[in-house]
């Protein structure tokens, strides 16, 4: 039988590991706190519509790629575990100033001029969809394609598939991937992928969340996931059985996963002047993770050796691309690059790649 070693065990090394061992792969997965880094620490939305921006073509093509695997990705997992993952059915973004109900429209045609459908609603639109919103509310932008999941739901489900395919799970710290013995590496570490591949171009991108927990009397969460920008920072707030999450700040701060009063009192400042009630919400948790950046905002999917296979750097959708790496992944071990994954291709840094593009400054968005 085929050895496989998955080096991480985030949502992309479980989500790997188990359908590769449903493939016929012997699979082991190294990590020393599974399900603990960036994975733990996200807000789950499927949303590469509504963050689409003029120019960025091969970023929205790999995430609605992602998207449309998903669906069938979650049917089979709840078939293995009987677990559902998601939490809301789509994506509304809101504007708070003329500004940004201009990007809303600029969104919406450019999306929209590439086969993706997006609704621009007026003041009277978004309150019908969402009244407890501000009133300060100007504009909308509805993705009924974009859903949101649970990712700790998410990580439960998968650890729980990867028992039943009989995947072994190893709290160990991999210190070199040429002393695993198996056929095969994934290497799927995330913001630290860089440290056991030196050279590989993933850097650590702090990012702060919160959950918050409803109470009696208190404003009801959100049907749908709310996206908005408020004096310049991006927030979202996506529903959970028990509340909202709201996120994130986002951060150049190498590996420090620190939570600060300034990121939480930015995050609460911003969610209430979208969703004033939140503020009779119990704040139940603050953290932080380190997301695997790369310089272009897409991750790094392909073959580093002949035995080892990049599965990083996917940076704030993370739980997005899950569907479509998992897919990529198992085609290269397979000997076959996947077309849908192309532009996520390990060497397009490289002068001579076809898909080369140039590093900004900062690699920052």
């Amino acid at each position: 039988m085929r050895t496989l070693a998955v080096v991480g065990g985030g949502a992309i090394g479980l989500a790997t590991a188990w359908r590769a061992a449903e493939a016929g792969w012997s699979v082991t997965v190294f990590d020393p706190a599974v399900g603990s880094g960036a994975s733990w620490v996200a807000g789950g939305m499927l949303a590469p519509l509504s963050e689409g921006w003029p120019g960025e073509d091969l970023v929205l093509e790999f995430g609605a790629a992602s998207l449309a695997r998903w669906p069938e990705f979650a049917a089979r997992l709840e078939s293995t575990t009987g677990v559902s993952v998601f939490v809301a059915e789509e994506t509304l973004t809101v504007a708070l100033d003329g500004a940004d109900a201009a990007d809303l429209r600029t969104v919406a045609e450019w999306v929209g001029a590439r086969g993706h459908e997006l609704e621009v609603l007026d003041r009277a639109g978004v309150r019908a969809l969402e009244p407890e919103l501000a009133r300060t509310v100007r504009a909308g932008l509805r993705a009924t394609a974009e859903p949101a999941i649970d990712n700790r739901k998410l990580l439960d489900a998968l650890h729980k598939a990867c028992g039943t395919a009989g995947v072994e799970v190893r709290a160990e710290t991999v210190e070199a991937m040429d002393a695993l013995p198996q056929d095969q590496i994934v290497l799927a570490a995330g913001a630290a992928s860089s440290r056991l591949w030196p050279g590989l171009p993933v850097r650590p991108v702090k990012g702060e969340i919160l959950r918050l927990r409803h109470r009696p009397g208190a404003t009801p969460p959100p049907r749908r996931v709310i996206r908005a920008r408020v004096h310049g920072r991006q927030v979202y707030l996506v529903p959970r059985a028990d509340g909202i999450v709201v996120g994130a700040t986002q951060y150049e701060a190498g590996y420090d996963t620190t939570v600060t009063v300034a990121g939480v009192r930015d995050l609460i400042a911003d969610a209430e002047a979208v969703l004033p009630g939140i503020g009779e919400y119990e704040l139940a948790e603050a953290s932080a993770g380190s997301r695997p950046g790369t310089p272009d905002n897409l991750p790094l999917i392909g073959r580093l050796t002949d035995r080892i296979v990049a599965a990083t750097g996917h940076g704030r959708n993370g739980m997005l691309a899950v569907a479509l790496t998992v897919d990529a992944v198992l085609s290269l071990l397979d000997g076959a690059p996947l077309e849908a994954a192309k532009a996520a291709d390990t060497q397009r840094f490289s002068t001579a790649h076809p898909l080369s593009v140039a590093i900004p400054v900062g690699g920052v968005r």
